[in-house]
């Protein structure tokens, strides 16, 4: 055979307009400074350090010999998850779901947040993003070959976004609005009065609203976060996407949730129908138990995450770096000192102290 040589590959024009992925390259920066033998600390991503409760890793080894779960799953997941999952909206916010019309089982809240784009958004098509925000928004937006406008979060707003601050022209033409509270990276949280206002904003433009609510377990101060899905008439402009990830201490688990309208619930399971077979039945299973379950594992995580919010501003009282404290999520949002921005600062910080931040 004679010899076969290599050809240039030409990727596909979607792979040029990406973003830069920024969690690794953050990663990247940490293992770099690793592999010197430093003890590095890592506080720039929001990868739970605790553990999953050991009731929910035990119902894992139950159901993993199931050959039930052995099968190809239902594409759309098994039922008792999706009802089990309703059960928790119903008893934590009083919201009622049809877990087979308003219920979407996904690999994790990042791909629903990445699906909802490529379901909504055709090129050049706009949707409003927070800034700061999550930077996998900007990649489902990217992949769509949609387009930006950018909802400035600011403190004298209370890090929320100011409706009447943005043009009309860019209200009517877009299409879809990522809103995530409690905050990622702010650490704010929203009340009704902020959701009645979206609703309002929303049916008044045709958006449609995605709420992501990856924190909505973790508030402070004994308060809890506000579901999107309370404000009347939420369902009928958008959805809310729930994650186990941060709730349990199940990242590497991979389960999310898309929930409300039924409508756009109906495309996210179109789409997923021809990427994937669903979750593996036996983490459905362990999924079910720790949404149905004792919930003390979740009072006991926010108590851990208050303690140490607590401690790093009781500390940065006494070096004076003043900042208000996050109401929920497990942020910090702090300004950073004269002449740095804060990719200059963070290099600084790991390069003298060996502490990842982002």
């Amino acid at each position: 055979m004679k010899d076969i040589k290599s050809f240039p590959i030409s990727p596909a024009d979607r792979m040029s307009g990406l973003p830069a992925q920024f969690f690794a390259a953050l990663v990247g920066k940490a293992g770099a400074q690793a592999a010197k033998g430093l003890d590095v600390i890592n506080l720039g991503q929001g990868n739970p350090d605790q553990p999953t409760p050991a009731h929910i890793v035990a119902a894992l080894q139950e159901a993993a010999p199931n050959p039930e779960y052995h099968r190809y799953p239902p594409f759309k997941g098994f039922p008792f998850l999706k009802e089990a999952v309703a059960q928790r909206y119903k008893e934590d916010y009083g919201v009622t779901l049809d877990p087979e019309k308003e219920v979407a089982i996904l690999f994790g809240g990042k791909t629903g947040l990445i699906e909802i784009s490529q379901c909504l958004l055709n090129p050049g098509d706009i949707c409003l993003v927070p800034d700061p925000g999550y930077p996998d928004y900007w990649s489902g937006v990217a992949l769509a070959g949609g387009r930006m406008e950018y909802m400035p979060l600011t403190a004298d707003n209370q890090f929320l976004p100011d409706y009447d601050a943005i043009h009309k022209d860019i209200a009517d033409q877009a299409k879809l609005m990522f809103i995530n509270y409690p905050n990622n990276p702010t650490g704010a949280v929203a009340g009704p009065e902020f959701y009645a206002q979206t609703v309002e904003f929303a049916a008044r433009h045709g958006i449609v609203v995605a709420s992501d609510f990856a924190y909505g377990a973790i508030g402070f101060d004994g308060n809890q976060p506000v579901s999107f899905l309370q404000t009347p008439g939420a369902k009928e402009v958008g959805i809310e996407f729930y994650t186990l990830s941060k709730t349990y201490n199940m990242a590497g688990w991979r389960v999310g949730f898309a929930l409300g309208n039924p409508e756009i619930i109906s495309l996210i399971n179109l789409i997923q129908d021809h990427y994937y077979c669903s979750l593996f039945g036996g983490i459905q299973a362990a999924s079910a138990v720790a949404l149905t379950g004792p919930q003390d594992c979740v009072a006991e995580l926010r108590t851990t995450y208050e303690s140490r919010r607590n401690a790093l501003y009781n500390a940065m009282g006494r070096i004076v770096w003043e900042a208000p404290k996050p109401g929920g999520s497990f942020f910090c949002w702090l300004p950073v000192p004269k002449g740095y921005t804060s990719a200059s600062f963070a290099d600084l910080v790991l390069e003298r102290a060996d502490v990842v931040i982002a």
